[in-house]
């Protein structure tokens, strides 16, 4: 009688893949295709930012000394630690280590949500101010001292400064939402060294959003103490 061989997949694996490998290799790609389309995204508003920039130095320079470089620099450190932590997360799913991937989880998504609550603090600080480009500017830009030219340059950083940081906000939260999902799962002892990919793939997205806002901070934050104060 010929010997039957019956061959074992994990629960895992989708039908339509030969192994766990391809499978992740499959979803790696997919999520680099995503965030390209992300990078082209966040690209436009960095172009039109670049152009507004040449045209108006003196009023992005004026309306960059607005923000808090203090809490900008804060934030920075924020997500370079929560992308340490996300690494680990990563590290410890590959591993089959259940309790550090869901501490590093937890911590990573408390380290996200630091930064949020820093941009609600900085976001309700300019509306107090009337540095919203729209509701209220007419009283800051006529205020005694401000130049009205200089201001409405100054209107378009401000416009750009809420349309990129409050784009890169919302990335945040859909993140933030992707962490509680990761930690529920991993709870239900969802992840092991075989499949992880979740994990992984979340991780890389952590680390773009991260990314974006390395660029940011210098270009809105840093800009009027290179130019000089206006």
């Amino acid at each position: 009688m010929a010997e039957s061989h019956v061959v074992h997949h994990h629960p895992a694996l989708k039908h339509h893949f030969d192994n766990m490998e391809q499978q992740l290799e499959a979803g790696t790609i997919g999520m680099w295709v995503f965030l390209l389309t992300e990078i082209m995204f966040f690209g436009g508003l960095f172009l039109a930012y670049v152009i507004f920039r040449a045209v108006y130095p003196e009023g992005f320079a004026a309306a960059s000394n607005t923000l808090d470089v203090r809490l900008g620099g804060f934030n920075t450190v924020v997500l370079i630690l929560s992308s340490l932590t996300m690494a680990m997360a990563v590290h410890s799913a590959q591993t089959g280590n259940k309790k550090k991937l869901l501490l590093f989880l937890f911590v990573t998504l408390i380290l996200g949500c630091v930064f949020l609550g820093v941009k609600v603090f900085e976001y309700n600080s300019k509306f107090e101010h009337h540095l919203f480009p729209a509701v209220g500017w007419y009283d800051w830009m006529h205020e005694p001292g401000h130049n009205p030219a200089l201001a409405s340059q100054a209107r378009v950083f401000l416009w750009l400064y809420f349309a990129m940081t409050g784009l890169h906000a919302m990335h945040m939260v859909v993140g933030a939402g992707m962490l509680v999902f990761l930690m529920f799962f991993a709870w239900r002892n969802k992840y092991s060294p075989e499949y992880h990919a979740p994990v992984e793939l979340g991780g890389l997205y952590w680390h773009f959003v991260d990314i974006v806002w390395i660029f940011l901070f210098p270009l809105l934050y840093l800009l009027g103490f290179h130019l000089g104060k206006h």
